[in-house]
């Protein structure tokens, strides 16, 4: 495993259960070869929405002849998407954000021309099935049910299929139909990131503790909201008035309301906090930092910006997505929060959906339909 070590330092999202033990070969060969597959399959072209410049939700174009991906490292699988997951990320990459970093990571010699990542996929979750998988791959084969939080380098799950390496995709839940299962991956990785990584919370250091989640009713804050309730920890969040009760059914102990006036006002009133996320950002921090409990390693941890300028800061790491899966669909029974559900058809609808916020969880695209989703 300690072969991989420099290749998975690339991969921010660290999402499998299962690491690869071999090093991946570059594959010279043409299109339908791959000898590096348990596969004889060939197809070249597929169903996708693209993007082939950076801007608003104009930019987006549904395509026939997408590229088909290709295995060429003997550690990578082929996904056939069932449904993917929208995330704000997906709405900032639309527009252009980070592109310079992941032009980095996608050439980090600088060998391809400006503008060589379009057409550009997006789409950050997934939950699919195995189609295909390369011969080193040990844990899974073809059939199994998998979930994955796509690195944002790598093209997305707007697509019937989506390339992906062996330590990038767990087992899906049994318990979680695809739909459910696209909801979690980016957030949980996220959450697990803010609250374990940098919050320093664990289900044995928890109890009792005082949580504040500003912006407490989109995906990840839905998710950290069950997450830290399980772990025993009293739980404050704010929100508008009409997610009140949405948020208490999760587990909330006290919600403000954000619409009411200012809310630090009546935040201030309360009892300090051990930890604070923030999902809202603006001017939050100025006044945020004097509602934590003095003289006690208190913490604020910002999820405002997406993940480029987190992922490091936070230290995703290994074995993250093995932790939240476990989270998810063991150790707390955490429910998935789908706000509403798109077909594949209404991909731009989705990204409107997205980027309006005020979410109620998560934004889900049921790309193709198999298995309990039928």
């Amino acid at each position: 495993m300690l072969k991989m070590t420099s290749l998975r330092r690339l991969v921010h999202s660290r999402v499998l259960l299962h690491l690869s033990e071999s090093p991946g070969v570059h594959s010279s060969l043409p299109r339908c070869a791959r000898l590096l597959s348990t596969s004889s399959r060939c197809r070249t072209v597929m169903p996708a929405w693209v993007i082939d410049k950076y801007g608003s939700n104009e930019v987006l174009r549904f395509t026939k002849n997408a590229s088909f991906p290709i295995i060429n490292y003997p550690n990578e699988v082929i996904v056939k998407v069932f449904a993917a997951g929208l995330s704000p990320i997906d709405v900032a990459m639309r527009g252009g954000y980070g592109a310079a970093t992941l032009s980095m990571k996608r050439d980090p010699l600088n060998i391809k021309q400006s503008g060589s990542e379009f057409p550009l996929v997006l789409g950050r979750d997934v939950s699919g099935v195995i189609m295909e998988c390369g011969l080193d791959v040990k844990h899974f084969r073809e059939g199994d049910e998998v979930w994955a939080a796509i690195p944002p380098w790598k093209q997305g799950s707007l697509a019937e299929f989506v390339l992906l390496s062996a330590n990038e995709v767990s087992h899906k839940p049994k318990c979680l139909s695809h739909i459910e299962a696209a909801a979690i991956p980016y957030v949980a990785t996220t959450a697990w990131s803010a609250l374990v990584n940098t919050g320093g919370l664990r289900k044995d250091n928890c109890a009792n503790k005082r949580i504040l989640i500003l912006g407490g009713s989109g995906g990840v804050g839905t998710f950290a909201v069950q997450m830290v309730k399980a772990w025993g920890a009293h739980v404050t969040v704010t929100c508008s008035q009409n997610a009140e009760q949405f948020l208490r059914g999760l587990g909330a102990d006290h919600v403000v309301d954000y619409t009411a006036g200012p809310v630090e006002e009546p935040l201030s009133a309360l009892e300090k906090f051990d930890l604070i996320l923030d999902n809202v950002g603006g001017d939050t921090e100025s006044w945020a930092l004097k509602l934590l409990k003095p003289w006690s390693g208190a913490k604020y941890v910002t999820l405002v910006t997406p993940f480029m300028q987190n992922t490091d800061r936070l230290g995703v790491a290994d074995g993250m997505m093995q932790s939240a899966a476990t989270v998810a669909s063991k150790a707390l029974k955490i429910r998935p929060v789908v706000e509403e559900t798109f077909s594949f058809s209404q991909v731009p609808q989705a990204f409107e959906k997205v980027e309006k916020g005020h979410a109620r969880g998560k934004t889900v695209v049921q790309i193709s339909k198999g298995g309990d989703d039928v």
